[in-house]
């Protein structure tokens, strides 16, 4: 802008940031939205809050699968190094390391109000399709969460739309084992905004135990397991309970991304 209008920089920043009241923001790369998946998603929300104002979703858990890296976790916009020169800088402190396939392992967990359930690593090389999500996930944590989790009371169970979710056997399995979770046709398509595991508690317990780069996957586990266990459970609540603010903000937004 300052070129086009032949100002100088610091002129055009104090009429931005001074006269009118405005500052820049980054653009976010997302998913495509199709107008039928924001319909999808607009409808969907409205239904999600229909229920959570009866309280039938009042003891919802909810889950999902993310991949870590053992290196280490940045954000470009405020990992800042503050020094008197650049070369003052020690080379640890002013790099970041990066590998082309750095080692990695998959965590599936699952958050509530109330609780959280223990971080399951899948075994490296085991693809997650519906029979190894049952046996890895469904059948040794989800299942027994009216116990561990709920003391005795019945809860609803979320998941997203990835195929190994959403295949009839996995479905099946659900409505004979967990009589109250989010159908495939209920969740909204396309909605990392919508879960806390998503918009708060991943990036929460990535910048913890990611803090630092690893050297072998081992050690990235012992410090997931390390943070999560630490993570306060006002935290887990907190982003539980904007839940439905974000169903109202989908709608708002007619379907569009909320973030």
């Amino acid at each position: 802008m300052a070129l086009e209008l032949n100002i100088s920089r610091r002129a055009i920043q104090k009429v931005v940031k001074r006269d009118l009241g405005m500052r820049s923001f980054k653009r976010k790369k997302v998913q495509f939205l199709s107008g039928s998946v924001k319909e999808k998603r607009v409808s969907r929300s409205k239904s999600l809050l229909a229920l959570h104002a009866i309280g039938v979703l009042e003891n919802t858990i909810f889950s999902d699968e993310k991949i870590f890296t053992i290196e280490e976790a940045t954000n470009s916009q405020n990992n800042r190094v503050i020094s008197t020169s650049v070369s003052a800088i020690p080379d640890k402190f002013r790099y970041i390391s990066r590998m082309k396939k750095p080692l990695s392992v998959m965590v599936w967990a699952g958050v509530s109000a109330v609780g959280r359930t223990p971080l399951i690593f899948i075994p490296p090389g085991v693809k997650i399709n519906a029979k190894t999500y049952q046996e890895l996930v469904l059948e040794p944590v989800v299942k027994g969460l009216s116990q561990t989790m709920f003391s005795g009371q019945q809860f609803v169970f979320q998941q997203d739309g990835a195929p190994a979710h959403t295949a009839n056997t996995t479905q099946d399995w659900l409505k004979h084992n967990i009589p109250n979770f989010i159908h495939k046709d209920e969740w909204p398509p396309y909605s990392p905004d919508l879960n806390p595991m998503d918009y708060s508690v991943w990036y929460i317990l990535e910048n913890k135990a990611c803090s630092v780069s690893h050297n072998t996957v081992n050690s990235l586990k012992i410090s997931l397991c390390r943070e999560w266990e630490k993570m306060p459970q006002e935290t887990l609540r907190a982003a539980v309970e904007g839940f439905p603010n974000r169903l109202r903000a989908v709608i708002s937004k007619k379907g569009g991304y909320i973030e």
